[in-house]
């Protein structure tokens, strides 16, 4: 949840640094801080609480000359955000400085015992315990022209947790040595200097040449030089890949906000989830292969947040079209549970950055009863994909989502899903090839279907602004369209602030009718299903009581337009995949609250978009 880069070459590091740092904010924004090599043989250090402007600010008149420098973008897990606790972090010498993007889960006992040994803190974090860590392992080392990957190499088989690190030594003034563990860093190859960084957004205004660390891979970067080394020291190689997206995926290209550009690219994101996966009427998921679906008896699919939204409504797509147990839990329960897990059983994990803590430690457990195993993630590489943890991975390929909040990459995973449940139906041949063929079809529609509800905007506009001052709504639905309720009432509360739930609307009657006055906003999901006649009934308990009610409906449809106050129209599809085309009016609904309450869109309070502590 935090950024990092790093550069070493011929070139004032700072403005590269603070380049970097700028794209990789939405990773973190409670403070950031930079360190440099200058001429002079000192390590400078610049910090500022807050959003990166802070920093920037004051670069802008006192920025430490160098060519050799690492910086960081924060969001607090260990002390509150303040100049003591934001990074880079030193050692007790002052000659070396470490920034980190994770959590050491054993930080607690290791800054005991470097205490005891006369080291001083200056910090609540646990990332300091990493440089003074160091700082001993050097001490401890002979000279040669490699001790700084040597000391943290040795430094890190003392730690436990997950990490993505960069560090900095006068000892080596011209040297980076990065590591990872579960999280991500990349190395890039430029023509004037080399670079650390957590993402390549950070990277791409400079080089398109990267290279992924791989899980316990270290790195020296030079100049002209880079190495990387496994936890046991030995030599690897690793390819370099040209990355073919160029930094406008990564900008606003237009738009007043981050969120509403991904909202609107989300047709097209779409598309590059299904590119190449549906063939002569069929999905072509090759990456499920090695599956012995011959095993399976019982799927559990796991996720936090929208990710968890998605799996819930994969749930009914799976159970319809595979007829076997479908179980959904919140990551961050399952793993405090005693789980009924073993080889009978297949884990579907969800997460959009692959480095969601809570996630990934609920697939390691059902992984380590004995399940097999699939990880459904946006980011290539990222800790979720491992190949110890994860028997195989299935990329969203949503694209670059810079806004904390999700949006393509929450319907990219029901695009994924989609395709897995479908996969799974052919190879145990529980649907019909005409009935698999006749989804698949409808699966391929489903991007022009999501353009089509983006007309929506001009309505939820008017609507959002109308109703912008309220401070609490519900959001009601039945069958899938009740996870449908919980996604929208999530992205009314991220970005506007808002109280809203989402409901069951058959569970109205059980107390959340309670809630409703004269006045009372309700949203209802109410596009063309089985269930539609009895959510009619559930809005007319809550009309009586004078509600206003929004309906969301599908086309041509207009069994709900005598029971609604706003009828919000989106293209019809089969219920089982209507999520995805119903979640655009909510999404932009959202939006439009929140710009009416001048909220910060794309940063809200309190959140991050990479969420790596439990």
């Amino acid at each position: 949840m935090c950024g990092i880069v790093g550069y070493t070459g011929s070139q004032p590091c700072v403005p590269l640094l603070l380049s970097g740092l700028q794209h990789l904010e939405y990773r973190g924004y409670d403070s950031a801080g930079v360190a440099v090599v200058a001429p002079n043989g000192d390590l400078e250090i610049r910090k500022a609480v807050g959003k990166l402007v802070n920093l920037a600010s004051e670069l802008a008149h006192n920025a430490p000359e160098g060519t050799t420098g690492i910086g960081h973008t924060r969001w607090a897990t260990h002390g509150v955000p303040s100049d003591a606790n934001a990074h880079p972090h030193t050692d007790c010498t002052g000659r070396l400085c470490v920034v980190h993007n994770g959590v050491v889960e054993n930080y607690a006992e290791l800054r005991a015992t470097l205490k005891s040994q006369g080291h001083v803190f200056s910090s609540e974090t646990d990332t300091e315990v990493l440089a003074h860590l160091i700082e001993a392992e050097l001490d401890s080392l002979p000279e040669d022209g490699n001790r700084l990957l040597e000391a943290t190499r040795l430094a890190l088989l003392k730690v436990r947790g997950l990490y993505a690190i960069a560090v900095v030594s006068l000892d080596e003034p011209d040297t980076l040595v990065g590591a990872r563990s579960r999280a991500p860093l990349i190395v890039a190859f430029g023509d004037r200097g080399n670079f650390l960084a957590s993402d390549v957004p950070a990277v791409l205004g400079d080089t398109r040449r990267v290279v992924h660390l791989q899980e316990g891979d270290l790195v020296v970067v030079r100049p002209h030089e880079v190495r990387f080394v496994n936890r046991s020291g030995e030599p690897q190689q690793r390819e370099i890949e040209e990355i073919t997206w160029d930094q406008t995926a990564a900008e606003k290209a237009g738009y007043p906000h981050f969120f509403l550009k991904e909202v609107f690219e989300q047709p097209v994101a779409l598309q590059r989830t299904l590119a190449g996966r549906i063939a002569d009427q069929q999905v072509v998921l090759p990456e499920l292969d090695s599956l012995d679906v011959a095993k399976i008896r019982r799927i559990i699919l796991t996720g936090c947040g929208s990710a968890h939204h998605a799996a819930l409504m994969a749930r009914y797509a799976f159970e319809a079209w595979l007829r076997l147990p479908v179980e959904v839990d919140i990551a961050s329960e399952l793993r405090y549970r005693h789980p009924i897990v073993d080889e009978s059983v297949l884990c579907i994990a969800i997460s959009q950055s692959g480095e969601t803590a809570d996630t990934i430690a609920a697939f390691e457990l059902a992984h380590d009863l004995g399940a097999q195993t699939v990880a459904v993630t946006n980011v290539v590489g990222s800790a979720i994909s491992i190949p110890s943890l994860a028997d195989c991975v299935v990329y969203q390929q949503s694209g670059p989502e810079v806004a904390v909040v999700s949006s393509k990459s929450f319907t990219g995973q029901l695009g994924a899903l989609f395709m897995v449940g479908l996969w799974l139906a052919q190879r145990l041949e529980r649907l019909p090839r005409t009935e698999i063929a006749e989804l698949v079809e409808h699966i391929a529609e489903l991007p022009d279907c999501m353009q089509e509800a983006l007309g929506t905007d001009e309505a939820t506009a008017r609507i959002g602004e109308q109703h912008a001052d309220i401070d609490r709504l519900l959001f009601l639905g039945r069958g899938i369209g009740f996870p449908g309720a919980l996604e929208g009432a999530l992205k009314l509360k991220e970005i506007s602030y808002i109280h809203a739930e989402g409901y069951a609307a058959g569970e109205l009657k059980h107390g959340p009718l309670a809630l409703v006055e004269h006045g009372s906003l309700i949203v209802v999901l109410a596009t063309r299903s089985p269930t539609l006649e009895k959510l009619i009934s559930n809005v007319e308990e809550v009309r009586a009581r004078g509600g206003y009610i929004i309906a969301i409906a599908s086309q041509g449809d207009e069994s709900i337009a005598d029971h609604s106050d706003e009828v919000i129209r989106v293209p019809e599809v089969p219920e089982l995949l209507s999520p995805i085309v119903n979640v655009v009016p909510m999404q932009l609904l959202a939006y439009h609250a929140a710009m009416a309450r001048g909220c910060d869109v794309d940063k809200p309070r309190n959140l991050a978009k990479s969420v790596t502590v439990e």
